[in-house]
């Protein structure tokens, strides 16, 4: 496995990542025949996250293809894909602790994220790596909007 930064123009290369993870793991949230994945809004976003210099995006490749990918910025570790087929080979892990050194790195002494709250896989995953629920709630702007639960983690841990 190689984790390397994101070039300027792999939106597409990372809303295939996206897509690919989420419609596996959310399809009980969000049934694709009913709402179908936001390929343009996706797109957007990470174009955008691409091209703020405050936000940093890795790619996890196995042999030479892409198979997972995380961004992190102003303290948050803001999303973290795995392909479906690459769940469970440390892909997730390695680009989970790249996140949390990177935001050391900043000066950030506590990392946040946002997952949705039917998301248990990745909740169990994010709670094994010392992760702790906070208080704080949102709901996601994407039909059928359910609510993202917010993770807090002290960045001195291992």
């Amino acid at each position: 496995m190689n984790v390397r930064p994101a070039g300027p123009d792999e939106a597409d290369t990372l809303l295939a990542i996206q897509r690919e993870a989420a419609v596996d793991a959310f399809a009980h949230i969000y049934p694709p025949e009913r709402y179908p994945f936001p390929d343009d809004a996706v797109r957007e976003v990470w174009a955008e996250a691409l091209s703020d210099p405050g936000v940093e995006v890795y790619v996890a490749e196995v042999d030479g293809v892409p198979a997972g990918a995380v961004s992190l910025g102003k303290g948050f570790l803001s999303t973290l894909y795995v392909l479906p087929a690459h769940q469970g080979s440390g892909v997730g892990s390695a680009l989970h602790d790249l996140a949390l050194e990177r935001l050391r790195e900043q000066g950030f002494d506590e990392a946040r994220l946002w997952t949705l709250e039917g998301n248990d896989s990745g909740r169990r995953f994010y709670e094994r790596r010392g992760w702790s629920l906070t208080d704080e709630t949102r709901v996601v702007p994407y039909p059928p909007n359910p609510i993202d639960v917010q993770y807090a983690r002290p960045l001195n841990q291992s």
